[in-house]
């Protein structure tokens, strides 16, 4: 019998030296860089949020914030990669409508499962797309391309960053609402798109705000309508889709962090406090502002339950147009 008390009150020490050596360890997270996956080129509009976000946490945690891009399949391959890495926070995602609302209901092969293969942090952004144009088009109303689209059916063309983007699933939402055909050219990523449709291989896209200002700025594209029912702070004079007749019209892109499943919470909690921090600054918030991007921040909680809000949502626009994609 006094075997077995003092053998229990050596596992109650050892126990209690563990559990300060666990509590200390997560509390002095990072203790090396942090890469954030973007499933995008550089120049668009993920690239650009993980990028500002990146560098203040940097300076924040005084470790190096990397941004490492692995562009393919409208953000995918950039998801199955982090689902399959170590769940210590020394990679994370920058999450986006595409790898975590769109390819659930259009990818049935998908090698990963939202709920059980990620932690989500927190959401950093959502945005308007902007209906782009060149500026050569003659059609420059939502109204005038739909009757464009019904001239020329299946003709008219319309670039995304990819299959089963959020580009794409908002052209498949106009062409419902408008009862039109038009061509879907997909691109690997928003920065060849953006080229293109300024030289004029492409007419039209529902490009990403943050990944279109800049070249709405410099008069290379112009801005024919914005996505959500209400306007951008960074366009106000830009007017939505439901202003031009298409009632209810609403096509975000949004962009926030997650990690591998099984993320310890300490690191969780820390990663979404401190970006909450970050979003509150100033400077932050002048470029969120310039990009569309609003209503970031939060809980972990509020970011889960906008995922699956969203993932509904879109389902049932793939499922009610019968979309499909290859991959």
């Amino acid at each position: 019998m006094q075997r077995r008390t003092l053998i229990q009150a050596a596992g109650a020490a050892a126990a209690g030296l563990v559990a300060p050596r666990l509590h200390a360890q997560a509390g002095d997270w990072p203790a090396g860089p942090v890469r954030i996956i973007v499933g995008f080129p550089p120049g668009g509009g993920t690239d650009a949020l993980a990028r500002v976000v990146g560098q203040k946490l940097s300076q924040m945690w005084g470790q190096q914030v990397l941004i490492e891009n692995k562009a393919g399949v409208a953000g995918v391959l950039a998801a199955e990669y982090v689902a399959q890495q170590p769940a210590d926070g020394s990679v994370l995602l920058m999450a986006h409508i595409n790898s975590h609302a769109l390819a659930p209901s259009l990818q049935p092969k998908l090698r990963y499962n939202i709920e059980r293969d990620f932690t989500p942090i927190v959401l950093v952004g959502v945005t308007p797309n902007l209906l782009i144009a060149h500026p050569g088009q003659q059609a420059k109303t939502a109204k005038d391309i739909a009757a464009l689209c019904k001239a020329e059916p299946g003709k008219i063309s319309f670039g995304s960053a990819g299959n089963g983007s959020a580009q794409h699933l908002a052209l498949e939402l106009f062409k419902q609402q408008a009862k039109v055909d038009a061509l879907h050219i997909p691109y690997k990523g928003s920065g060849p798109l953006l080229t293109d449709i300024m030289g004029g291989q492409i007419q039209y896209s529902f490009e990403t705000m943050t990944a279109a200002t800049p070249h709405v700025k410099s008069g290379k594209v112009i801005a024919v309508a914005q996505t959500r029912t209400k306007r951008a702070k960074g366009h106000p004079t830009v007017p939505t889709m439901q202003e031009q007749g298409f009632e209810g019209f609403e096509a975000t892109t949004w962009y926030g962090l997650a990690g591998p499943g099984k993320l310890p919470k300490a690191i969780t909690d820390k990663v979404n406090r401190d970006v909450n921090t970050v979003l509150a600054m100033p400077d932050v918030q002048e470029k969120l502002d310039m990009y569309g991007a609003e209503d970031g921040g939060g809980s972990a909680d509020k970011f889960k339950r906008f995922i699956e809000t969203e993932t509904a949502k879109w389902g049932k626009v793939v499922k009610d147009g019968k979309v499909t994609i290859d991959t």
